[in-house]
């Protein structure tokens, strides 16, 4: 029972009820609370910016306009890139279909060699289709430039955060008195928000032009296209690699044969695991705060919930939810361990272990 009187187990239940809800809500209206989230993480990440220039005593319309003016050139840019590659990909994939049609023929024969000619087989086999698989290297990209298809909502909830921030900045800075754990907790999110969006855009821009360079290297059609497309994987956590390697890949079988496609999974592999899995580790830190159990959970749930905006934002938005759920409660300390993965700090008081009575011993008075 806890000290209210309502069962555990009950508020368990009523809090995950709840949960649920929530998240079916928030499905509902995606294509707002999308854009909303991604607005304001994009106001976090030129925060400094903003920050700088009012320390240099800047006109206010210019610590307004030039943050906008960064996220709307690296937006723009972001989308030209994708709508040329996915024009070019549209047009470079007819001269594929011969390959993929006798690289199906060795399929079967390599098969019906090894004494698996059955009709199941073959049948599996004749229903690939280039036009298919084509079509669905399309679909993703097409993906890829709807989550940055609302961009003039966007544009207009970029420019409101832009001039909202500085008065939202003093509203949380005074709130420190009444609430101090919300503040805390808010100043907290952005902090590792910040943190998190400026080393991975570093090692992803570095991963992004190796990347390019050995696919260059390796004649490997568009790699400008699948640098791009690391870069921004590179914000999903833990599948992200797989999903950045393989369109290359796959083009690389078809230009070069299973050579090729073996040398791009090698060069990816040696680039951007040994990057993201051993050196951007110790740069990141525990500033993010979420455990790979939970950031693994929160990967998923937010691409349930918001599609692919969902899975680039799944960091930033369990961030979030951490800030005004567990962080803001001052009893949610040991909720924060079970997110975080690390055990909560003690209080000076509660450092030292307490002594056994010794039996025989007058009580204190």
């Amino acid at each position: 029972m806890t000290r209210q009187g309502f069962p555990r187990a009950l508020i368990v239940l009523v809090c995950a009820a709840a949960a649920v809800i929530t998240l079916a809500g928030v499905q509902a209206v995606g294509s707002i609370v999308g854009p909303v989230v991604l607005a304001l993480t994009l106001v976090i990440a030129v925060s400094p910016v903003r920050g700088w220039l009012a320390r240099h005593n800047a006109p206010v319309w210019l610590q307004v306009a030039f943050p906008l003016a960064v996220v709307l050139l690296v937006l723009l840019g972001m989308v030209a890139v994708l709508s040329l590659a996915a024009a070019q990909l549209a047009i470079l994939a007819p001269t594929y279909a011969d390959q993929f049609n006798a690289m199906v023929a060795d399929l079967q024969h390599w098969a019906a060699g090894l004494g698996y000619g059955s009709e199941q087989l073959n049948k599996a086999l004749s229903s690939l289709d280039f036009g298919k698989v084509i079509g669905l290297a399309q679909s993703v990209l097409s993906s890829l430039l709807g989550v940055l298809s609302s961009l003039f909502l966007i544009v207009v909830l970029l420019l409101a955060m832009s001039l909202d921030a500085p008065v939202f900045a003093r509203i949380v800075d005074a709130a420190s008195t009444e609430r101090p754990a919300l503040a805390r907790a808010l100043k907290t999110f952005t902090y590792r928000t910040r943190r998190y969006l400026i080393v991975s855009t570093v090692f992803g821009l570095i991963c992004s032009v190796l990347d390019v360079i050995a696919l260059y290297v390796l004649s490997v059609p568009l790699p400008l296209l699948w640098g791009v497309l690391a870069l921004i994987t590179n914000y999903i956590p833990n599948i992200g690699f797989i999903l950045g390697l393989i369109p290359p890949a796959l083009l690389g079988l078809l230009e070069g044969g299973p050579k090729t496609m073996l040398l791009v999974i090698v060069a990816y592999i040696a680039i951007n695991v040994v990057i993201q899995s051993f050196i951007q580790p110790k740069f990141l830190g525990d500033a993010v705060g979420l455990s790979t159990t939970a950031t693994f959970l929160s990967l998923i749930v937010w691409a349930w919930v918001l599609g692919p905006l969902g899975a680039l934002l799944a960091i930033p938005l369990s961030l979030l939810v951490r800030a005004l759920l567990v962080d803001s409660d001052p009893d949610g300390a040991w909720a924060a361990a079970l997110i975080s993965g690390r055990l909560p700090e003690r209080s000076p008081a509660s450092q030292a272990d307490p002594q056994p009575e010794q039996p025989g011993q007058p009580e204190p008075r």
